[in-house]
């Protein structure tokens, strides 16, 4: 396969995955701020949002000014959803899938390109909308059933070859990412004052971000107890029955990156395989002891640079 080919399918698939990941973070942040004594302030709530995309310093700079120095929901909203300018937001994400994918059309399947072309043309009913007022959460399950949607038809039409496994790739990685973020930044938010410890908010706070990433009765089924901080943490790491789990993910991405024949891919099957056995074999009282918060920062580090040596081996077209 050409490397352009490979290039704009694995980043048709990171950009939706991260439309699908933007939509989640927003929906439960807006659920979040419903909740009575959840937040000491909309600028406690809402900062969280852009600190998961990484996006404070480029939102400071467009939003803030001699007068403004809040981080508003409306801002908040309106950057992470339809700031075109957000090379993040979820308009850019989307208006992004679909150029990589107009690129490639012969290299899917006419349902795929059909799937996403539609997907761009129904984003534009929300043109317009202040979401901050009303609409954002059918909006975001909007993105989300569409997201869904796109890897459905991916998986039930696609020929297994190189194409429609650098889709994978790039869906698996995009989504470690997200998961690392989120709860890298929500742990040490919602770690709850002694007094607060199965209280209401707690509680609530902490099925907020299960729900997030549809982990809510995967939790429930298996620890059939209280939502416990920690046992959120080794869900999402390293469960590989969860599906958003970090383990899950490179469970997906070792197995693709072996099935991509490539003289030069041993470097990128290293990083990965030296990631997936920390997950595989790593214990959450090991990472506890040393700091989830320095894990996950060494986590995100690693699957970027995991993303740049993949970059490198199969997409650049030198």
């Amino acid at each position: 396969m050409l490397s352009r080919t490979a290039d704009h399918l694995y980043w048709m698939a990171r950009y939706i995955e991260r439309a699908e990941n933007m939509a989640r973070v927003l929906d439960v942040t807006y659920n979040m701020s419903l909740v009575p004594n959840a937040a000491e302030s909309e600028a406690a709530l809402w900062l969280p949002a852009l600190e998961i995309s990484g996006n404070v310093e480029a939102y400071e700079r467009d939003y803030f000014n001699e007068t403004q120095q809040e981080y508003t929901a409306a801002d908040v909203i309106h950057y992470l959803a339809m700031d075109m300018n957000n090379p993040s937001s979820i308009y850019s994400s989307l208006r992004s899938a679909r150029e990589n994918a107009r690129a490639v059309r012969v290299a899917m399947t006419s349902e795929t390109w059909e799937n996403i072309n539609s997907l761009w043309l129904e984003f534009g009913q929300f043109f317009g909308q202040d979401l901050s007022q009303s609409g954002l959460s059918e909006f975001c399950d909007w993105v989300k059933a569409r997201s869904h949607l796109f890897r459905g038809v991916c998986f039930g039409t696609m020929l297994r070859d190189d194409a429609f496994s650098f889709v994978r790739l790039g869906t698996f990685i995009e989504r470690a990412d997200n998961t690392a973020r989120l709860l890298d930044v929500k742990y040490h938010l919602l770690l709850p004052e002694q007094e607060e410890v199965g209280g209401a908010v707690d509680y609530y706070e902490w099925s907020a971000v299960l729900r997030s990433v549809s982990a809510f009765q995967a939790y429930q089924k298996i620890f059939s107890d209280t939502i416990e901080p920690w046992r959120v943490a080794e869900l999402l790491v390293l469960r590989r029955d969860m599906p958003r789990s970090l383990h899950a993910c490179f469970d997906e991405i070792t197995s693709i990156l072996e099935q991509l024949s490539s003289s030069r891919a041993g470097e990128c099957k290293r990083m990965a395989g030296e990631l997936h056995s920390k997950l595989r074999f790593g214990k959450m009282r090991d990472i506890f002891q040393r700091g989830l918060h320095e894990f996950l920062s060494d986590f995100i580090s690693a699957n970027n640079k995991l993303g740049v040596e993949v970059h490198k081996t199969f997409l650049s077209i030198s």
